[in-house]
């Protein structure tokens, strides 16, 4: 099977996904850092309750860290992250004018900002053509035998060279949402499963 027949397929699966609450980019980039190792549900709500009372660089870098722990504290590693958070908001400050960069190069550049974290603020925030590639895409991607990867980055090489370019920005979301529901890392609900007659471990 294709990879357009694939998502194709994940689209039907799940046609109304939305991982981002808005694509603000301020609150895409900041959401994506607090995702890291934690569950979605506690990632958005956590995100929903910071953002409601801080929402912007300028009032986040004013703000005390316990404050800002406080908000957050469900999230794993949430002091780490606090500090991210006002180091980030700083940079943003200090050298783009307030606003988050819509380039790969400038948002690699922020603290703790990796290529997943970045190609997330150019698909969600700013409909960039990007493939953001976590866990779960580096991992199904391979289950499925689309690639034969053994690192994030070179997972989303590959998937860029085979991949529509105006399919790239479906792949994280579906991928993510395959990933949780269906095709997990341990204990794959294969029976269910919306590729089981074309995936290589099950033909």
């Amino acid at each position: 099977m294709n990879v357009e027949e694939v998502l194709h397929r994940l689209e039907n699966e799940y046609p109304e996904i939305f991982y981002y609450q808005n694509n603000d980019p301020f609150y895409v980039l900041i959401t994506t850092v607090l995702s890291q190792r934690t569950r979605d549900s506690v990632t958005n709500s956590s995100a929903k309750t910071l953002f409601n009372k801080y929402n912007s660089p300028n009032e986040l870098v004013h703000t005390d860290e316990d404050e800002i722990e406080s908000l957050i504290k469900n999230v794993g590693f949430y002091r780490v992250k606090t500090q991210r958070i006002k180091q980030i908001s700083e940079m943003i400050l200090d050298e783009y004018d307030g606003q988050v960069p819509d380039n790969l190069n400038d948002l690699l550049k922020l603290p703790g900002v990796g290529r997943k974290t970045a190609n997330c603020v150019l698909t969600y925030a700013f409909s960039k053509k990007a493939i953001a590639v976590d866990t779960h895409v580096h991992r199904i991607s391979n289950r499925l035998g689309l690639v034969e990867t053994k690192t994030p980055e070179k997972t989303e090489k590959d998937l860029k060279k085979i991949v529509p370019e105006n399919l790239w920005n479906k792949i994280n979301e579906l991928f993510v949402r395959f990933g949780q529901n269906t095709c997990r890392p341990v204990s794959p609900r294969c029976d269910v499963c919306v590729l089981n007659d074309t995936c290589p471990k099950l033909i």
